[in-house]
């Protein structure tokens, strides 16, 4: 199963993005889409993720929000995303996965974590009050995640031929 998730360029939430990375050069446009896009992976391929309220949750609330509860939303760890992230890195790029991320900015999980919690101080994701910077931190050795781990599948027709 695909994800379709794609970041609109002329969404307001490119829009902030583009001026984050004016201000925050580390990473790429690409790198912030594709955790977005992994979120979206995690969520309806991989099935993580747990009904939580984030922090945000209930601090502005309209005249229509105050009058309906707010949901919880579906949740993941800093470790269950960087899992995310990884697999679905080497679905889309296979054994250059390390070097697209890299290119991108990306050397390291803790890299994962910088650009969530940027994307948090812009108001594109939420946290709950355990969620933390370092629960991205050495999650996974880059090299052996996405290199040596890496193994080509065959389907059973191209077996059988």
């Amino acid at each position: 199963m695909k994800v379709q998730f794609h970041l609109d360029p002329m969404s307001e939430t490119a829009h902030k993005i583009i001026e984050l990375t004016k201000r925050d050069r580390r990473y790429r446009f690409e790198a912030y889409a594709f955790v977005f896009e992994s979120l979206a992976y995690a969520h309806k391929v991989l099935g993580l993720g747990t009904p939580q309220r984030s922090e945000q949750a209930g601090r502005k609330k309209t005249k229509a929000a105050s009058s309906q509860q707010e949901s919880p939303e579906n949740h993941l760890t800093g470790q269950q995303l960087c899992e995310a992230i990884r697999r679905y890195a080497l679905e889309q790029y296979g054994y250059m996965a390390k070097c697209v991320l890299n290119n991108w900015g990306v050397h390291s999980t803790a890299d994962f974590g910088e650009i969530v919690f940027n994307l948090i101080r812009i108001g594109e994701m939420k946290k709950t009050k355990d969620d933390r910077r370092e629960d991205f931190n050495d999650v996974y050795d880059f090299d052996a995640a996405l290199r040596r781990e890496f193994r080509i599948e065959h389907s059973s027709r191209e077996r059988q031929a």
